[in-house]
């Protein structure tokens, strides 16, 4: 038993070191050009023209992120039998294993919520485009 436990453990450090190239090709993807994305979203401009034209510019990114979320996610479900095994040579790899998972989730989750917000704040910007000129019109009206 000891013997089949030791080479599923080799077969996993195996398949992990195949999986491992998807993990740094994402992690990458989300450290030099997924944050950095990311933050130029966080201020959005004040007219509804400028913000329409930021959401159609980070649709595009999002379709490309969540590829790499989406890519990120299926490497880490290869890897779902490492929570299995706790034995010190696997240890190292379950370590390398959570930290991909914690960035992978951070990101896709700061995704979501941007998308979330961009998406609100279009909204909210419409429902007041559409409101203004009849707030106007009824405060000259009640200035006269």
């Amino acid at each position: 038993m000891l013997s089949n436990k030791r080479i599923q453990e080799l077969e996993l450090v195996m398949e992990f070191e195949k999986v491992e190239e998807c993990f740094k090709e994402v992690s990458s993807w989300i450290e030099n050009v997924g944050r950095k994305r990311l933050k130029e979203t966080i201020n959005l401009d004040d007219s509804l023209e400028t913000l329409l034209q930021a959401q159609k510019q980070f649709r595009e990114f999002d379709l490309v992120a969540s590829d790499y979320c989406r890519r990120g996610q299926e490497a880490l479900k290869k890897m779902d039998r490492w929570e299995d095994f706790s034995s010190v040579d696997v240890r190292s790899y379950r370590e390398k294993l959570q930290t991909y998972k914690d960035q992978l989730e951070e990101f896709c989750t700061q995704l979501d919520e941007n998308r979330h917000r961009i998406c609100e704040t279009v909204r909210l910007y419409e429902f007041f485009d559409k409101v203004r000129p009849g707030t106007c019109c009824t405060e000259e009206g009640v200035k006269s």
